[in-house]
C-alpha cells in the first residue's frame, strides 16, 4: 500500500497582531526563485519570441508611434487569468504581488506596481483574436503549415496505407520518411465533439427584454431632444410603464393571459417612443448619435419587429431572435439538456488528438454538427500532414454522407453501424472511448470559466473562448518532461548522440578495471 505524503503544519508560535510589524517581518526576496515553481517551469515550454511576433503583427506601429506594453506582458496576463480563473482587475493584483507570475510574463526583478490597468485586458482580446490565438495554439504545440505534431503520450498509431509504425518528426521538424518508404498517409485518432459557452447575461423573457428595450428608447429621447431645434419633448409615458411592468414582473406565478397582456402594453410603449425618435431624427441634418447609440437604436428597432411578429402568431421562436439588447450577437441554442433545454452564447466544434485540444469551428448561430465534420478532418490533415486514421464521433456526426466521405478517405468510423444490429462479428464502440472530449468540456467550464464567458463584445469573446482551448493545452503541455531537455534532445545529431554513448561506456569501462584492480591488491 503506497504511504500518503503530507506536508506538515506550520508550528510557528502565534504573536499577538501588535507585535507584528513591516520591518520585523521576514521576506524571501535574498533567495533565488524555485526552479521547480509551475510558472517557472511553464515560462521555459512556452516559445514567446513565435507569440510576440503573432501579437505585434496586430499592432500596426512598428515604425511610427510610441512603444506599447510588452507583447509577452500582454500574452502572459491572459494566459495567467485564464489557468486561475480570475477576473480581470484580480489578475493584475495577482501579478502585482507574486513574483513567480512576474517571472512567467518576462520581469527581470520584482516589482510592487501594476502591470497595466486592468481596462486594457479588453485591448489584448481584441488584437488576439481567435484566428491569432488558433495560430499561436498551433506554433506552441510545434505546428507550422504542414509539419507535423510530435506525439507526445506514450503508445504509437500504425500508419493505414505503410503497414507498419512510423516513426514521429522531432518537435518542429518536417517529417521525413526513409528512402524507398512508403507516405504516410493515415496517422492517429480524431476525437470531435461539440458544445455551448454560456454567455453571462440574465435569463431572456419577452417581458423583460421589452422593458430594456424601452428604458433605452427613453434615454435616446432625452439624448435627441433640443428645445430650439424640435419645441416640445415628447411624452413617453414612462413611470405608468413602469409601474404597468412591475404590477406582472414581480408576481411569483404568473399567467399565460397576464404575461400576454404585460408584453402588449410595453409593445405599445416601445412603438410610440420608436415614433418619437424618428420625429425628432427628422429635425437634424445628421444622427447625433455616437456609435454605440446608434447600435443600441438599430438593435431596439430589431427586437421590436421580432417581438411584434411573435405576439401576433403567438410564437415564442423566431430567426436570429435577439436574447439581450446589450450584446445582440447571442443566439439561444436548444441543448435538449436536463438542467437547460436552452442555452445562450456561442456554439464550438472542438476537435481532440492525443489530449491536446483544437478549436475547430466556432458560431453565434445553431448549427448541425453533422455537417462540419468533414471540415475538421480536413483541418486535421492541415495540421499534420496526414488524414487521421479513425475518427471517434457522437451519434449525429454519423450520418450518410459523412460515412460515405470518410469511406472514401480510407478512414475508419468508429460508430455504430447502420441497419439491424447483428449479434457477431461487430466491433462496438464503448461509450467510455469519447470520455477525454467530454472530460475536455469540463475542465475547461469548471475550471477555467468557458461555462460563464463574461466578455461582452463578439470579438472579445471569441477571444475568451479560444484563449481557454489555448489553455488547456498550456496546462497538458506543463505535464510533459520539460521543454528545454526536450528541445535539448531532439537538437542532438544522431552521431554526437552516439559519440555520448560511446563516452560514457568507455568510461563505466575505466571505473570498473580500477574497482577490479582495488580489490586485487
Amino acid at each position: 500500500m503506497a504511504i500518503a505524503h503530507k506536508n506538515r503544519a506550520s508550528k510557528q508560535r502565534y504573536l499577538s497582531q501588535k507585535q507584528l510589524t513591516m520591518v520585523g517581518f521576514e521576506s524571501p526576496f535574498t533567495r533565488s526563485l524555485n526552479p521547480n515553481n509551475r510558472w517557472v517551469q511553464l515560462a521555459h515550454k512556452i516559445p514567446w519570441d513565435l507569440l510576440v511576433s503573432t501579437y505585434q503583427s496586430q499592432m500596426g506601429n512598428s515604425r511610427t508611434g510610441a512603444d506599447g506594453i510588452n507583447p509577452r506582458v500582454a500574452i502572459g496576463a491572459m494566459i495567467l487569468k485564464h489557468i486561475c480563473n480570475l477576473s480581470d482587475r484580480e489578475t493584475v493584483l495577482q501579478i502585482q504581488e507574486n513574483m513567480y507570475m512576474q517571472y512567467f510574463i518576462g520581469y527581470s526583478s520584482f516589482s510592487d506596481e501594476e502591470p497595466f490597468d486592468p481596462s486594457l485586458f479588453v485591448d489584448f482580446r481584441k488584437r488576439l483574436g481567435i484566428e491569432q490565438i488558433n495560430a499561436i495554439n498551433d506554433k506552441i504545440l510545434g505546428l507550422s503549415g504542414s509539419e507535423g505534431l510530435s506525439e507526445r503520450t506514450e503508445g504509437s498509431n500504425t500508419a493505414s496505407h505503410a503497414g507498419n509504425q512510423s516513426e514521429e518528426p522531432p518537435h518542429g521538424t518536417t517529417p521525413k520518411e526513409p528512402f524507398g518508404a512508403l507516405t504516410v498517409t493515415h496517422k492517429g485518432k480524431l476525437i470531435a465533439d461539440a458544445t455551448v459557452c454560456p454567455q453571462d447575461i440574465a435569463y431572456p423573457t419577452d417581458l423583460n427584454l421589452l422593458n430594456d428595450a424601452r428604458e433605452k428608447s427613453e434615454e435616446l429621447i432625452d439624448v435627441l431632444f433640443d428645445a430650439h431645434r424640435h419645441g416640445f419633448k415628447p411624452r413617453t409615458y414612462r413611470e405608468v410603464a413602469r409601474r404597468a411592468y412591475l404590477r406582472t414582473a414581480q408576481k411569483k406565478v404568473k399567467s399565460k393571459k397576464e404575461i400576454r397582456s404585460a408584453v402588449r402594453k410595453q409593445l405599445s410603449y416601445l412603438k410610440r417612443n420608436l415614433k418619437s425618435i424618428d420625429v425628432l431624427l427628422g429635425a437634424y441634418q445628421s444622427i447625433p448619435l455616437d456609435r454605440h447609440q446608434h447600435k443600441y437604436l438599430l438593435v431596439i428597432h430589431t427586437l421590436y419587429d421580432q417581438q411584434r411578429a411573435m405576439f401576433e402568431e403567438r410564437t415564442h421562436s423566431i430567426d436570429h431572435r435577439i436574447v439581450s439588447i446589450h450584446q445582440p450577437h447571442v443566439r439561444p441554442i436548444v441543448r435538449g439538456k436536463t438542467n437547460a433545454n436552452v442555452e445562450f452564447g456561442a456554439k464550438i466544434q472542438v476537435s481532440l488528438m492525443n489530449g491536446y485540444a483544437f478549436l475547430d469551428d466556432l458560431s453565434w448561430e445553431a448549427f448541425n454538427e453533422g455537417a462540419r465534420l468533414m471540415a475538421s478532418v480536413e483541418k486535421y490533415k492541415a495540421r499534420f500532414g496526414y488524414y487521421p486514421e479513425e475518427v471517434l464521433v457522437d451519434k449525429i456526426y454519423c450520418n450518410r454522407f459523412n460515412r460515405a466521405a470518410l469511406k472514401v478517405l480510407g478512414i475508419k468510423l468508429r460508430a455504430k453501424p447502420l441497419g439491424r444490429p447483428k449479434a457477431v462479428g461487430v466491433e462496438h464502440v464503448r461509450p467510455g472511448e469519447r470520455n477525454p472530449i467530454e472530460g475536455k468540456f469540463g475542465q475547461a467550464k469548471t475550471a477555467y470559466g468557458l461555462n460563464r464567458v463574461k466578455a461582452r463584445l463578439q470579438q472579445t469573446s471569441q477571444s475568451w473562448i479560444a484563449t481557454i482551448v489555448l489553455v488547456l493545452n498550456l496546462v497538458k503541455l506543463a505535464g510533459q518532461v520539460p521543454f528545454s531537455l526536450f528541445r535539448t534532445i531532439v537538437t542532438l545529431s544522431a552521431n554526437s548522440f552516439i559519440e555520448m554513448v560511446l563516452a560514457a561506456r568507455n568510461i563505466l569501462k575505466v571505473n570498473l578495471k580500477i574497482e577490479m584492480c582495488g580489490r586485487l591488491t
